[in-house]
Order: structure tokens, then sequence, then C-alpha cells
């Protein structure tokens, strides 16, 4: 099979391929060639759905000689029906003359309650008329036409003897067919998408997109970012912020795809045309009439007043507002999302500031302001766009997913799905928790819209949501890191136990200090610089070789840093003895022959599968089996704990487990009293099994312990519950 009439641009030679005709035997009607949208798009300036409509009504085939047939009918319906802004003037007059005339265009109506008994206006956007007579039953058949407009072929007819009051309205919209899918039904949709592999439906929705998934470009990786600018369309309330590049395609989607989003260029948008006007309910906000509100160019938008970002604030929190008038508190489920450009170098602006430094200065450091994006997009990760990169094979009619995404996708919930499988880490706050959900949720609607996926295809977009929101928590981080210092968002495994913990690729130019154990003679100090006189992040790594106890220093130009070492090197070598740094052979001896302050006799770690969120809750029974094994070499009651340290720290579910724990295994216990340091020194967290140890052990030593045995116990939020039995070393003979 060859290309199509170079005229089109499309490119010579075989164009399908297997998932071709896959898509078109399983949507029959519902696909179009993406090539053909882009060499039409060039000419013709119209939506991209609108266009896709004509296509799929006359090229959905891929049979060449049908397409070349239908892309000249297409040609011809455009050119005699869509007319340019400054002809308005001239569609008058031809109206006048010839009495009928067809046209597509943007077709809205306004209700004017004035009137007396009411009467509905119709105007047409791109041809300039307005005050057009439309009947109800039009008005009443197409609700759509009163939210934000349909596109649609009409026919307009001319009666001069038409007036109204006292002014004539000739114009009349007598009839008209929306330019849309017949039916889109979600039934039909799930049975053939069944059809297709998850990485086939990737390849398909990216190619709907407009993008070639094949090119070498587009890594899986980069397949999820991408579809990530589709989550806003299908999940309600979605708010998304993509800072990066120019020519990555950021807005495309949100202008193009869809007649439900709307895309505000140059990022402005007044708190009236978002919300509506006061005491005005034929005035209704974007937020209202739109699935998603996208601000293109945000950089350099900018908020008026105080009261206006609180409004956005509460909106983007609540997915409701009230503008203080008799309509009340109103609802509405349009996403907020966020477009803009990173001028310069990503790791360098991380390495010195935040990611948030493009957009403009009322908002930049607003950290509540930004709290409520549910997800950051790294749009320094996207490839600038080239022509190979654009796709020349079928995907969905933007129209027939459109409405699939709106009627269909949109009212289902997918948050709860990652329950069954996963348990979120306790740096994860109730706002990352949703956002991290609504991003899982979103995906799932897309790449399985009948909600049967993997335990690890479910892990995998966990991963990636959580990923998204700690990119927004890191910000927050920088700007505040006294009160957004808990970024490490992860989530555990329910049945193994394993904690995942989400990775933002660009925290490599932030982490200086890497998290975890450092090797050993590594250590990290902040000192002063003699050289430069500025605060500055020393690591010291030390060791130690065989030789004449000589001190070599190397990796460090400085002359200053250098001096600086050795007069702290010749400082430990002659005070270390002294300050305890230093050990001699005889006193290290002396260490290794002193007798120990507490002997373990036993250990226990079990793995607690209700968890403190699970609806159940816990009960107690993996810390019952793990003081068992501690105390399976005890002779019991006899031997019970005489002393119990517990790790209660005011949190209802560790007392409701420690309640159930005492009545399982209460013939370890010697008495239900317990000693805990959150009243004393405070709730020390992970630290608290080794400061217990260190408590039960100096007990013993200074004489004031209940008695020989203490128990320690404690558990994590991950569900692992561990216990430990400890006994004075002087009981010789005795376990």
């Amino acid at each position: 099979m060859t290309g199509t009439d170079p005229n089109t641009n499309a490119p010579e030679g075989p164009w399908i391929d297997p998932l071709d005709e896959q898509l078109v035997a399983a949507f029959p009607g519902r696909v179009v060639r993406k090539d053909l949208v882009h060499a039409l798009k060039v000419g013709f300036n119209i939506p991209v759905y609108v266009l896709e409509y004509l296509l799929g009504k006359y090229c959905s085939t891929t049979d060449e000689a049908q397409i070349r047939e239908g892309l000249d009918m297409v040609k011809q319906t455009i050119a005699e029906r869509v007319v340019r802004a400054d002809q308005a003037e001239l569609i008058k007059s031809r109206l006048q003359r010839s009495r009928s005339m067809k046209l597509i265009d943007l077709v809205t109506v306004t209700f004017d309650e004035k009137d007396q008994g009411g009467k509905y206006w119709a105007a047409l956007a791109t041809a300039g008329l307005t005050k057009m007579h439309i009947s109800e039953d039009l008005v009443h058949k197409y609700e759509r036409v009163l939210t934000g407009g349909v596109w649609s072929n009409v026919e307009i007819t001319y009666d001069d003897t038409l007036v109204h009051g006292t002014v004539t309205r000739p114009f009349v919209l007598s009839r008209m067919q929306p330019i849309q899918i017949a039916s889109a039904r979600l039934d039909e949709f799930l049975t053939a998408r069944a059809s297709f592999t998850r990485e086939q439906w990737v390849d398909v929705l990216l190619r709907t997109m407009g993008y070639e998934p094949t090119h070498p470009d587009f890594t899986w990786r980069r397949k999820l970012l991408y579809l990530l600018r589709l989550v806003p369309m299908v999940e309600k309330n979605y708010n998304l912020i993509e800072l990066g590049p120019r020519e990555t395609g950021k807005s495309f989607v949100f202008r193009e795809l869809s007649p439900y989003a709307i895309l505000l260029s140059g990022g402005q948008g007044t708190v009236a045309d978002l919300f509506g006007w006061k005491h005005r309910k034929d005035k209704a906000g974007l937020v209202v009439r739109y699935d998603l509100v996208a601000f293109d160019e945000v950089a350099g938008s900018y908020f008026k007043n105080e009261s206006e970002k609180q409004m956005f604030k509460g909106y983007m929190e609540q997915g409701s507002f009230s503008r203080g008038d008799d309509k009340g508190t109103i609802s509405a489920d349009a996403g907020i999302i966020f477009n803009g450009n990173i001028d310069g170098n990503v790791e360098a602006i991380a390495r010195t500031t935040h990611l948030f430094t493009a957009l403009p200065e009322s908002v930049r450091n607003d950290t509540a302001f930004h709290d409520r994006w549910h997800a950051y997009l790294p749009g320094w990760e996207m490839p600038k766009l080239r022509p190979e990169h654009f796709t020349r094979h079928l995907g969905f009619i933007a129209d027939y997913i459109a409405e699939i995404f709106h009627n269909e996708l949109r009212r289902l919930n997918f948050t709860d799905l990652a329950d069954q499988h996963f348990a979120l880490g306790n740096h994860v706050g109730q706002r990352d928790r949703k956002a991290a959900l609504r991003t899982v949720s979103g995906l799932i609607k897309l790449l399985h819209p009948d909600g049967k996926c993997s335990k690890d295809e479910l892990g995998e977009y966990l991963d990636f949501g959580l990923e998204l929101r700690r990119r927004v928590k890191e910000q927050l981080k920088r700007i505040n890191p006294i009160e957004f210092s808990r970024v490490n968002l992860s989530f555990i495994d329910k049945q193994t136990g394993e904690e995942r913990f989400a990775e933002c690729a660009e925290l490599g130019a932030i982490r200086l200090i890497p998290e975890g154990p450092l090797p050993p003679g590594d250590v990290f100090s902040v000192g002063v610089d003699p050289g430069t006189d500025r605060v500055a992040l020393f690591r010291i790594q030390a060791a130690s070789v065989l030789g004449t106890g000589r001190f070599n220093l190397v990796g460090v130009t400085s002359k200053n840093i250098r001096e600086s070492a050795k007069m702290a090197f010749d400082y430990l070598r002659a005070n270390g003895k002294r300050v305890g740094l230093v050990l001699g052979r005889r006193r290290l001896g002396a260490l290794l022959k002193r007798r120990p302050l507490a002997t373990i006799s036993g250990a226990g770690i079990h793995q607690e599968t209700q968890l403190r969120d699970s609806d159940a809750g816990s009960f107690g029974l993996a810390m019952s089996k793990a003081v068992l094994d501690a105390a399976a070499g005890l002779d019991l009651p006899a031997h019970a704990a005489d002393a119990v340290y517990c790790d209660i720290n005011g949190e209802r579910y560790r007392s409701e487990e420690w309640g159930l724990f005492a009545t399982r295994a209460h013939a370890a216990l010697r008495s239900l009293q317990y000693q805990t340091f959150c009243g004393s020194i405070g709730d020390v967290g992970a630290a608290f099994g080794a400061i217990a140890s260190i408590a039960a052990a100096q007990s013993f030593a200074r004489g004031y312990a209940r008695g020989p045995r203490a128990l320690v116990m404690a558990g994590s939020d991950s569900g692992t519950r561990g216990a430990m039995f400890l006994h004075d070393p002087r009981l010789e003979g005795r376990p």
C-alpha cells in the first residue's frame, strides 16, 4: 500500500502496522489518521476535534483510495462552511441576498430572563452573528450550547419581518447538528479495550495525542509522563503543574483534544472568569462549565490581590467556592493546571533555590498555595518535539475519546484499589495520600478502565504518584524546611512488609548529604572556609592503612583547608586519649574484660498484617508472637518480665494493641505496668529499642530494677513487631 496524496504532506510508503489493523477492527469508525489532522490543521484554523470529526466521518479507513476521496470531501466542506472572523459583514450580506446559509461554527446560547416570558438568543463565535432566534426545542435538545457552546453544522435563515421589541432581528438559527460522535458507550469501549495489552493501549493513547510511541525518545517513563497530561480529563478536581523548557507540547493536549477543556493563553484569568460573576446566574465560571482550566505561560500571570489567591487555594483544596452572594457555596469538578517555562539548568536551580521560581512573585514562595498541587510533572524530562516525534498512524477521533473521558471515565473512582495491597508510609500526610491516590486512580481509568490491574502495576502507579507529589513536597521543604521536613514518601507491601521510597531524579543535585548510613570513616561537617570566609559543607573521609602513623591529606586544593585539617589532626593526636577518642591497647583490653550490663536471653520479630490504617485495626497478633518467641527459653510464668518497656506514645492504636497483647501473652508479664519515654524525654521514634535496652541495663547495674528480667517491645508503622528479653548478668546459671 502506498502513501497518500503528496498535497497532504503525509509520509510516503506503507504506514499501516499491526496496531493500526487491531485498532480499526476493535473501534470501527472511531479512529482517524493523525498525520492527516496535522496536514489540514496548517491550512484551517478550527479546533482539532472538529477536524477529526470530519476526518473520522470521511476517512476512518485504511483504504488509500477512500482516504483520498474523503480528504477532498473534508476540504470542500471546510472551504464552504468555515468562515473567518473578518467575514462577519460579508456573511450578513450573503444571508440577506440568499436568505439561507450553512456554516460550521461554535454555537452559544444565552437566556434573557428580563424579556417577557424569557427569550433564548443564539450566537456564532467565528461568524460574529449575535441575537439570533433559536427555538426552545433546539436548546433543550442540545443543552451544551448553554454551558460554553458546541461546534455544530448549522443552517442560518434570514427573515426581515421578525421584530423583537422595536428592533428588527432577522437572523434565525433554524437547524443545527452538533459535531460530535453519535454514541460513546462505556460497555463497548471496555469490551474493545480488552483486546489490547497494557503496552499496546499506552501506544494507542499516545497516538491519539498525536505522538509516535515507537520512536526511541519515547521511553516507558516518558510515555507515563505524557499520559499524566490526560489525568485531569478523567479525574475530578485534579491539580497539575508542569514547568519545563519550551517546545515540549505542554499546552497542546489542553487546547486541542477535548471541548471540555479550556486553555487560557498568557496565564490570565480573573476570579470572575473562573468562578462567575456575583449576583449573575447567567455568568457561570469556567470551573463550573469545564472539566479543567489550564493556564498557559503561567510565569507571566499574577494575582491582583490576596483575596483572589485565597479563592484559588480554597477551590483547589475543597472543590467548591462561594462568591458571597445569594448563590451560596457552589461545587465544581474542574482541575487547575499550570503550564510554564523554566529558563536555565534545572540542576543548578535545584541546588540554589526551588523549582517554583518560574511562577509569579505573588505565589512563588506561598507554601499553602503550592501544597494544593497533586502532581508536579517534570517538564525538563520531556523531549523538544521534532517532526519525527509525530505519528502518521491511527488514533482515536478526539471527540470520541473526549466523550468517553467526560461522560464515562470521569464518574468512576479507583482511589481505593491501592489499599488492597499497600499501606502508605509515616511521612505521607493526608494531602499527600489524596494526591498520590488520585494520580493512581487517573492512570487506572486511562489504562485499565475496567478497574482490573495487577499488584505490580498498582505498585508502579503508586510509586509514580508518590514521586510526583514528593516533587511538590521537596520544593515546599526548600521554602520552609521546618514545616515540610517529612518528604520521604513511601508505601509498604502489606504481604511482605517491604517499604519502597519514591525518588525524584533531580534530587541528586539537591541531596548533598546522601540518605542512609554513611560508610565507616565518613562524616559531614559545617564550617567556615577560611579562604572565602563563607559557611560551607565539608565531607571528611578517613581511612586507616598500614604505615608509620603519618597524616596524609588528599583531594583538597585549598591551602587554608589543608592547614586547618593538619591542625585538627595534631590536636586529636595530642589530646585524644584524654577525651576518649583514641584507645590504647591496655584501655581497649580492659573494656573487653568488663562484665556486660545486661544479657539478651531471647528475641522475636513478626510482621503484623492488620495495620493501623486497615478497617479492622491491629489485633496484637504479631506482637504476641514476637514476645512469646523471645520468651521461648524461659520457664513461664516463673520467669516472667519484672519490668516492661513499650513504645506507647499517645497514639490510640498502640494502646489498643497493648491491651490485646496483654490478654494473649499475659504469662510473660509479672505486672501490667509498663514504662515508656513519651512523658519524660519524648517520642523517640525508631530509637526506642536502643534507648529502652540501655535504660533496662542501667537499672540492673545501678540496683533500682524491679527484678532481674526486663522485656523491651516495639513496633513500626510498617507492621514490624519486635520483642527482647534482657536479664541481669549477675544471675549466674539462670536464664
